[in-house]
Parts: C-alpha cells; structure tokens; sequence
C-alpha cells in the first residue's frame, strides 16, 4: 500500500478507542491492582484500534518500564485500509492513580502521519520542560529552570511568584524542586501522568504555567503531538537510567546531549490526539456511571486545523455489549 495522508479526522475516530479504555480501566479504580487496570485499559485500546480506518503502525507502546501489559512496539493497528499513520499509546497514563482511586488518570493515543514520530529506541526517560502558547519560544532545557521560570513570567506579563510550576513528586526531582522553589514560583507536585500534567500549561484556567523533570518517553512523545495541536511546546533531553542503556542508546546512534523540539518528537502538521478521563481530574472528569450506563469526557484534538474539541458522551453499556468485544458491565 503506498503512503496517504490522513484527510479525515481521525481523532473523531481515535476518542472511540480511549473511551473504551478509560471505561475498561474505570472498572479497577481504587481496587489497587495496577496490573489489572492496564491490562483491561490494553485490551480495549487494541480491540477498538482494529476498527480504526488506517493502517497504524505502534512506534511507541507503554509497558516496558512497568513490565506491564502493552500495546508492543511494531505492532500493527487498525483496520489496514486507511493511511498509514504512527502510533503513540499511553492507556493509563496514571496506573498507581487508577489503582489508589485518585485524580488526573487518563487514556490517551496520539496518531500521526508515518515516519513523523520520534522513536527513542532504549531511552525509557527523558527529560522535559513544557509549556502552553503564551510561552512558546522562550523557554530553553538547557538554561536553568530559574532561567526558565524567569522567562515563561516575563511572556505572561507576571512576576515570577505569580508562576506555577508542575513536577512529578520523585527523588530525582528534589533539586530541581528546591530551586523552584527558591527562585519563588509556586509549586504543583503531582504523583504520576505527567502527559495531563504537560497538557494542562497549555490549558487557560488550568492555574499551570510550565511543566518540569524527568518522565517517560512516551508520554513525551504523546505530550508533543497534544501540544501541537494546541500551539504549545515541549522540549526533551534523552534520559539513561544507568550505564547499560547509556551505552545501548550511544550504540545505536543517539546523541544523548541533543534537544528534542517538539517537531522532532512529532514531525509535519498533521498530527491527532485523543484523551479520556478515568478518574476525576483538573483536566478531564473520569468515567461516572448510573442505572443508565456511564459518562465520559474526552479531549480530542488535530493539529492541522487547531481545532481542540471537548467531548461529554454517554454510553448505553448494554447496547455496547451487544456489538462490543469488551464487557463494561
């Protein structure tokens, strides 16, 4: 099959798949057994991409860090008659969330055209710093972050104190939050998911203004493709967990020293994304369910239109079950 470009929206076909992962995922909240939540998240994602009009190709999968279920690197997805797309998945981002029943878990899934997706071959972890449009441009990962803060203040028209910075609550992360802090921006520590973490600087009344540290890859290159779409920015930095995968990355050709821009994770303009609450966040609500089926939100966007929509949907889970290879009930 030759190259197409996708002409359709496909994000309209994509929030399908993320609504049936973050119902499926919904099912484990507070049940403690992160395992059990990906892997039903997983399962829902790979048998709603199936019916998908494009021949997708997964570029970067979620699980190997984790040992978890995964939509694995190479494998191919949808329905094989449309345009060849790369794939980016992440179906919880927020496993630990989804299991201890807390805030901001997420199902997401960004498509783009093939060959425009970074595949950052052994590199778990990455690091990050991101912004919304007001601040695209001036930041700069190798300036330090109190440069940074300094900078993303001065294109908002604020003082420093007035910024918000978001980082992921990790011992890596103490020096970088001591210095935030210092430098007297206010501080949002999140517990996982950094993707809605990076999504919400770009979010007007999210109260988040840059985000911060070390995360994985792919919910880095998940993040690029939402951020385009929505005229933001992410900068990323390789990151090796230790001297093997260091060595593995040098091996394989990676400049471990370069800046990935937000074009180099995900090239062209023609990306789309797609994400669904799981449970209840500041960026989406989670999956509510009653005698009459379940509620969903979902933020679905594409780049080449900026068009960025929400969208509040109801699902009749018994219907859903008369056509459906996953049980929601």
């Amino acid at each position: 099959m030759g190259t197409t470009q996708p002409d359709r929206n496909l994000a309209l076909d994509i929030v399908r798949v993320t609504e049936a992962a973050a119902m499926a995922a919904s099912r484990w909240m507070g049940r403690g057994d992160k395992e059990g939540a990906d892997g039903a998240a997983v399962d829902a994602m790979r048998i709603t991409l199936g019916s998908v009009p494009m021949s997708g190709l997964v570029v970067i999968g979620e699980g190997e860090k984790d040992e978890a279920p995964m939509l694995f690197n190479g494998e191919l997805v949808g329905d094989g008659k449309g345009p060849e797309t790369d794939i980016a998945v992440d179906p919880i981002d927020g496993t630990t969330l989804t299991a201890k029943g807390r805030g901001n878990a997420i199902a997401v899934i960004a498509v783009s055209e093939r060959g425009t997706m970074f595949d950052p071959g052994p590199c778990v972890y990455m690091e990050k710093i991101a912004v919304g449009p007001e601040c695209r441009g001036v930041i700069d990962l190798n300036m330090s972050p109190t440069e940074n803060l300094e900078a993303v203040a001065k294109a908002k028209g604020e003082a420093v104190r007035d910024v918000t910075a978001v980082i992921l609550e990790r011992d890596r992360h103490d020096a970088l939050i001591d210095e935030v802090r210092a430098a007297g921006a206010r501080v949002r520590l999140i517990p996982d998911g950094d993707v809605a973490g990076a999504i919400s600087t770009a979010v007007s009344d999210s109260g988040a203004d840059i985000l911060f540290g070390i995360g994985g890859t792919p919910e880095g290159v998940i993040t690029a493709a939402a951020l385009k779409c929505m005229g933001g920015e992410i900068l990323g930095r390789l990151w090796p967990r230790d001297d093997a995968e260091r060595q593995a990355a040098i091996d394989a050709g990676y400049d471990l020293d370069r800046v990935l821009t937000t074009d180099d994770l995900v090239a062209g303009d023609n990306c789309f994304f797609a994400a669904t609450g799981i449970t209840d966040g500041e960026l989406l609500k989670g999956v509510h369910y009653d005698r009459n089926g379940a509620s969903t939100q979902s933020l679905v966007m594409r780049s080449k239109s900026g068009t960025v929509r929400m969208i509040h949907a109801r699902h009749n889970l018994s219907k859903l079950g008369d056509f459906s290879a996953i049980e929601f009930d």
